[in-house]
């Protein structure tokens, strides 16, 4: 028989979808050709498939060669299709056992002397390949990465005459073992922050409910300090969540992957960074930064010097989590489900309400700055806080001792514990038909909230944002039910 079938995966987004790589040899002139929607970087795996064969010491079968890429619509990109489409060829001409094909996948890019490159999309390979129950073969680099995947097998093969050998029963490659993540060190300790009781507050509320938060003040408060120290008090990322954002990090390629098994991203995009860098595109969609930073902490500085357009593309991910690219041909989604920290300066100058400093700045000067946000997107922020200068003699006193971000993590890992004990959520993800239980308000609660959502005029996505950061303050106080003075901290949090 001369026909032969391998199992390989495409990669659409963070999903990897299976390809049938199916290979025929006929009689006729000698020909090589690949069907099956091949972009330009898989016609030419053809060059690279028949020096890998031939520098690897095997027969390069001298007949007409047809590969069908199944399904047809699907698709396919990269030189990913390299080693699957040697392995077919051996097959067919009968030099790799096809029956130790059928439990296997296959996925890499060959080398002209028959060894394996990496290929992206590894991590949604190895998961794919596991729900499915069979063997994931790839190049050794990324095989320790891949191995992270539940309940997935996956092997690292040098190249392709050692992979040969193992499929024929010649020689043993053993399953590859998932590399340890790396240590990242000591985390930045909340001790370092000196005379922002308050922001610290709003910070420990924010990590605890997994809220959006905004920072204002002048220039040297610490605005930048906090944010860099909210990863460092938020608990470790969920199995799910870790490999997500490994996938990620995977598919848009960004070395150093594995920490994110163990501590949440943090992502600081430059307030330059173009609209496609920020969520994502490309004429090849790839992630960007609200994606890269999924399951932690994405940091906008300067927030006002953002491109306004890349502002508002943020408010489908705050909302949804996800972010979806669309293209003439086809539709991708990736996962965006990132706590946002924000922030920027009252007013051009920076001083505007400092007692030290005076403010050089026109009333109309102050209100182009802050246009530059607009009010549909900081309503999407929970706490909005401001960050003033702490005395001069606060500054020169001896710091406190480390580990401050320690007794505020254990505080509020009890505190998300509570949430998804209730919930099965953190509270800033409560849908608003949940709000009014999990909440239990009283009368007078009830009374204060709609005294405040008439008189500042609050939206009703305000409202309800309001009412998961009581829930969120409650739940550090261990109270059962939210009462007036949890939503009088949240309403001072959000109208500070």
């Amino acid at each position: 028989m001369e026909l032969s079938l391998v199992y390989s995966r495409a990669l659409a987004g963070i999903r990897a979808p299976l390809v049938r790589v199916e290979t025929h040899l006929s009689n006729g002139l000698p020909a090589f050709s690949i069907v099956g929607l091949p972009e330009t970087a898989v016609r030419e795996s053809k060059d690279r498939v028949r020096s890998a064969i031939l520098n690897s010491h095997l027969d390069f079968p001298d007949r007409r060669i047809t590969v069908n890429l199944a399904p047809a619509d699907l698709p396919k990109e990269g030189g990913r299709f390299d080693l699957p489409i040697a392995l077919g060829i051996l097959a067919a001409s009968g030099q790799v056992d096809r029956q130790h094909l059928a439990a296997r996948e296959f996925l890499g890019e060959l080398a002209l002397d028959g060894s394996l490159r990496p290929v992206p999309g590894a991590i949604a390979a190895a998961l794919a390949a596991g729900r499915e129950g069979r063997e994931l073969v790839l190049a050794p680099e990324v095989a320790g990465t891949a191995a992270h995947a539940p309940d997935a097998l996956v092997t690292g093969a040098a190249d392709i005459l050692t992979l040969c050998a193992h499929l024929n029963g010649a020689a043993l490659i053993p399953p590859a073992v998932p590399t340890p993540a790396a240590n990242l060190g000591e985390q930045p300790d909340l001790a370092d922050v000196v005379g922002q009781g308050a922001a610290l507050r709003a910070l420990e509320i924010a990590a605890a409910g997994a809220h959006n938060l905004l920072l204002c003040g002048p220039p040297g408060t610490g605005k930048t300090m906090l944010a860099s120290r909210l990863p460092g008090i938020l608990p470790p990322p969920g199995v799910e969540e870790a490999l997500t954002a490994l996938a990620l990090r995977d598919i848009q390629g960004t070395p150093g992957g594995l920490p994110c098994l163990s501590h949440r991203p943090f992502r600081s995009p430059h307030h330059s960074a173009s609209p496609a860098a920020l969520v994502g595109g490309g004429s090849r969609p790839r992630p960007g930064e609200v994606s890269l930073a999924h399951g932690g902490v994405l940091f906008l500085d300067e927030l006002p010097e953002f491109n306004r357009q890349s502002l508002e593309m943020l408010r489908e991910p705050l909302e949804s989590g996800e972010i979806t690219l669309s293209r003439a041909r086809h539709k991708i989604t990736y996962p965006a489900r990132f706590q946002l920290v924000a922030a920027m300066n009252p007013c051009p100058c920076g001083f505007l309400g400092d007692p030290e400093r005076h403010c050089r700045c026109t009333p109309d000067q102050v209100k182009r700055y802050r246009g530059r946000v607009s009010g549909p997107f900081l309503d999407r922020i929970d706490l909005q806080v401001n960050v003033a200068r702490p005395p001069a003699g606060a500054l020169l006193r001896d710091p406190a001792p480390p580990g401050c971000s320690g007794a505020v993590r254990a505080r509020v890992a009890a505190c998300r514990e509570r949430q998804l004990a209730r919930q099965g959520c953190a509270n800033a993800l409560l849908p608003p038909r949940s709000l009014q239980a999990a909440c239990g308000l009283g009368a007078d609660a009830r009374g204060l909230l709609e005294r405040a959502a008439r008189e500042l005029c609050l939206s009703g996505r305000a409202v309800h944002r309001v009412l998961r950061v009581a829930r969120t303050v409650a739940d550090l106080e261990e109270a059962e039910h939210v009462c007036a003075d949890h939503l009088r901290e949240g309403l001072g949090l959000r109208l500070p």
